[in-house]
């Protein structure tokens, strides 16, 4: 096999713009976030055109298909050439991307931290009672 016909997958899902750094892609491998053919893998396992790739970020799941084998990352446009996502995961992506938009959102009236008049105000009446 040639080295320009495999590729580790650490490095592809750093070439293909998933994670930022290829230590993080193989952190994601290692902690079972990401499978190959339906398999976890470790993050020397090599690549080939066609192995389908489950991928977890976060809340979301990208099953991607193995388009290109590119070593070398390149500008955003590039990596998504290297893959083709499946319909059913956009789709499933979406549904969840707008349900998470129309959950609602659970923040403090009053806003965030108490201001430094407020603290003072809960230090005084803690420390009197």
């Amino acid at each position: 096999m040639d080295a320009s016909d495999d590729l580790r997958i650490d490095k592809w899902l750093w070439a293909a713009r998933f994670f930022k750094t290829r230590s993080a892609a193989a952190q994601a491998i290692t902690g079972g976030k990401v499978e190959l053919n339906g398999d976890t893998v470790k993050p020397a396992r090599r690549l080939a055109l066609g192995d389908r790739l489950r991928i977890r970020l976060g809340p979301f799941l990208h099953e991607v298909v193995v388009k290109q084998l590119t070593p070398s990352r390149g500008p955003a446009a590039k990596a998504q050439l290297m893959y083709d996502e499946t319909p059913e995961s956009l789709a499933a992506r979406e549904r969840l991307r707008e349900q998470h938009r129309l959950q609602p959102k659970f923040d403090r009236e009053e806003g965030g931290r108490p201001t430094k008049k407020e603290r003072r105000q809960i230090d005084r009446w803690r420390s009197d009672g």
